[in-house]
């Protein structure tokens, strides 16, 4: 099965449409999938959920999706460096679930195995806890969280073979891994696609039975989420 396309817009080709739940891996502006995010930016498909653990910056990453009202709902961890999210949010235009991020990242996982909820003691007794089932194990309480299943996951590799087995770079790996499990269909952006059995076998982080779909998005501008400078007097 040939899984390498010529670019992002043909690599999502038959699976978008407005409504629909998309998992996108990446930490911050680290490890996302840039090219596949313009994408869907592009196609103009809208009324998206998307779960991520934040929702990039201004205008960069999945930024870019909130700039054109695409996103109805985002489902996050951490949103903080994101001032359209802000104001979108506070005027009542964007639904949000926020989510303690590694629950996050376990109820992708979850979803991913098949496993459609679990309990966990993290948010027991504050807002993440409203409405949500609690029971005691050893008498202690937990909430029940329920995994997560997206129609579509857009994932970003640092390199692949032709077979689609993969390797993240670093912190990279912190959700794409889990986010790309969880999608009915997984579409990766890798920085360079080498041939099978060029790599190490125990060195692979995610197996190419995930992975339905590739490009090569490289080469790629190295973006800072937040950027602190001294003034010119105190250096």
């Amino acid at each position: 099965m040939k899984k390498t396309f010529p670019d992002a817009a043909a690599a999502l080709e038959g699976l978008l449409f407005d409504g629909m739940t998309i998992c996108a891996g990446g930490f911050g502006l680290c490890g996302i999938p840039e090219r596949l995010i313009d994408a869907i930016r592009d196609s103009g498909v809208k009324g998206l959920t998307v779960v991520s653990n934040n929702a990039g910056i201004d205008n960069e990453g999945l930024g870019k999706l909130l700039r054109t009202r695409q996103i109805a709902k985002m489902i996050s961890s951490y949103v903080g460096e994101n001032k359209e999210f802000e104001r979108q949010y506070l005027a009542g235009e964007l639904q949000v679930e926020f989510c303690p991020q590694g629950t996050l990242a376990e109820r992708c996982r979850a979803g991913g195995a098949g496993i459609p909820g679990f309990y966990t003691k993290t948010g027991v007794g504050t807002q993440v806890a409203e409405g949500k089932e609690e029971k005691v194990f050893d008498g202690e309480t937990y909430i029940l969280e329920r995994g997560i299943r997206a129609d579509l996951s857009i994932i970003k590799g640092w390199k692949a073979d032709e077979a689609g087995n993969l390797v993240f770079r670093k912190t990279a790996r912190n959700f794409n891994q889990p986010m790309a499990t969880a999608g009915k269909v997984c579409v990766a952006e890798v920085e360079e696609i080498v041939p099978i059995g060029s790599l190490d076998p125990d060195g692979i982080h995610l197996p190419s039975i995930y992975v339905k779909r590739m490009i090569v998005g490289a080469p790629y501008e190295k973006k800072i989420e937040f950027r602190t400078v001294r003034t010119r007097e105190a250096a």
